[in-house]
């Protein structure tokens, strides 16, 4: 990753972990990284572990910032909310995997924030 492209993504998980603990979660970890993959951000949101996915997107012609969470990339933080629970049994045993979307206008303010509960049907 390039590190102009390295300071988008960590600007992006500081607005999202802003935006949750401002909605009730408690920020565990930031950018668990494993052999399998990357955590974004790890939270409590009452009894429930959340994983979380953190997607931001300047204004192009590649979509939103929610579509770019394709099939494989939820099989992969499925496997990873598996394995993360299970190397973690002091965490509460009820996982959920939520997307938040963050949306830059033209001029690089944030446009949006749209928070998907539960954007990952099951861990694995």
């Amino acid at each position: 990753m390039t590190a102009p492209r390295q300071r988008l993504g960590a600007a992006g998980e500081r607005l999202a972990a802003d935006y949750l603990q401002r909605h009730g979660h408690r920020i565990l970890e930031r950018n668990v990284r494993t052999r399998a993959g990357e955590i974004d951000l790890v939270t409590l949101d009452g009894s429930t572990l959340v994983l979380v996915e953190v997607k931001l997107r300047r204004p192009s012609g590649f979509g939103a910032a929610r579509e770019a969470l394709s099939p494989a990339k939820q099989r992969r933080l499925a496997a990873l909310a598996s394995a993360y629970a299970a190397a973690h049994p002091e965490l509460p045993p009820d996982v959920r995997i939520d997307l938040v979307a963050i949306e830059l206008a033209a001029n690089g303010a944030v446009g949006a924030i749209e928070h998907v509960v539960g954007a990952v049907d099951e861990p694995a």
